[in-house]
């Protein structure tokens, strides 16, 4: 039987990476097993309140792709999907972490709105930790977390972020960190659905400068994809990503990707191949946050990227407000727009569209 003494409640932040709402922490309850043993229970409830008006069907959040409509539609939901559950073991030098959310079934969760709004448990992150190797599905090394926009909108102007969980072995030294990661080519062949024709790992190197003044990192990608014949093409890509305190609390984040990334950056605004040629891409997003008063802040953010083969030119940007009522407990409202540019709706007879967006946010950090 457990001593009750050992069993302390305490706050402490988890290293998930996603600071969609980042002046509350991702907090835990801790529970000290022994001295070497520990467990923590976190993760946050968060509902959103969303309006969506313009020819960009309305989704619970943007990413890099959409559906562009012939005429201007309008959608008011509410919905909890982005709900997180983190479960964190400590054992000495060995960590094992899970983190799931209900975005189980895409970006709408795959509720039925009619009756019981259900939706889908997913699984974002699973890995184990060993001193300075991680090996499981985590945040790919390529991405520094950290230059996030803050956002009601789920991760803000994903359009232009890396941003991308996949299973990988990773090494860390310092601020160099090398990995393998899980290859998949987006575009090209694709084989049977039962084929996995993806041989050879992706390859990533990254090194993060850190200091009082925040932290800049510097990302390499090497990697072999199919073409549309089921021929190897080598891609190479690169990442200037960071996050620079600037004056009291504020703070400024951006990220400048370019090269073959291919799924790497935007969230589907741009993909690896295009039929037997790699695609180029150019990927750019910029944030300030600045603190009002301790307990409220705002950020600016714009996000775009574009590409050569597909001609895609797509972007995001926004402005909010956030709140803290008590450490634990927040709301925000933001209002933005979303844009694909050089995108034809399924009929053909409109090329591009964009849609505006009003959001209200409520987050409880457990």
């Amino acid at each position: 039987m457990f001593n009750n003494s050992l069993f302390t409640k305490s706050k402490l932040l988890l290293a998930t990476g996603l600071l969609t709402m980042a002046g509350a922490a991702n907090a835990g309850y801790t529970f000290d097993l022994s001295d070497d043993d520990k467990i923590t229970f976190g993760g946050y409830v968060k509902a959103d309140t969303r309006y969506v008006s313009g020819n960009i069907a309305a989704t619970d959040y943007w990413y890099g792709g959409g559906t562009v409509l012939d005429s201007d539609q309008s959608n008011f939901g509410i919905a909890v999907n982005e709900t997180r559950l983190t479960t964190k073991w400590v054992h000495g030098d060995v960590t094992g972490y899970i983190g799931m959310d209900f975005y189980g079934a895409g970006v709408s969760g795959g509720g039925n709105e009619v009756i019981s709004n259900s939706s889908g448990l997913r699984l974002r992150q699973a890995f184990i930790k060993y001193k300075n190797v991680l090996v499981g599905q985590a945040w790919t090394t390529f991405q520094n977390t950290s230059a996030l926009a803050e956002a009601a909108d789920f991760g803000g102007p994903l359009v232009a972020a890396a941003f991308i969980r996949q299973g990988q072995i990773r090494y860390t030294m310092g601020g160099l960190q090398l990995s393998i990661e899980n290859p998949e080519t987006y575009g090209g062949y694709r084989g049977s659905k039962t084929t996995r024709d993806d041989g050879v790992p992706d390859f990533i190197a990254k090194y993060t400068f850190k200091g009082d003044w925040g932290n800049v990192s510097v990302s390499g990608l090497a990697r072999q994809l199919k073409t549309a014949s089921n021929e190897s093409e080598s891609a190479v890509g690169y990442g200037v990503a960071g996050r620079i305190n600037t004056f009291g609390k504020d703070d400024f984040r951006f990220q400048l990707h370019g090269g073959n990334v291919g799924r790497y950056v935007g969230v589907t605004a741009s993909t690896d191949m295009v039929g037997e040629e790699v695609e180029e891409t150019t990927s750019v997003s910029v944030a300030y946050r600045h603190f009002w008063t301790d307990d409220m802040r705002s950020t600016v953010f714009y996000g775009n990227t574009t590409t050569d083969l597909t001609d895609r030119d797509r972007s995001h940007w926004g402005v909010n407000l956030f709140k803290n009522i008590t450490k634990q407990l927040s709301y925000g409202f933001e209002v933005g727009n979303f844009e694909m540019a050089n995108t034809s709706s399924g009929s053909g007879n409109t090329k591009g569209g964009d849609s505006n967006y009003a959001q209200l946010s409520v987050k409880y950090v457990l």
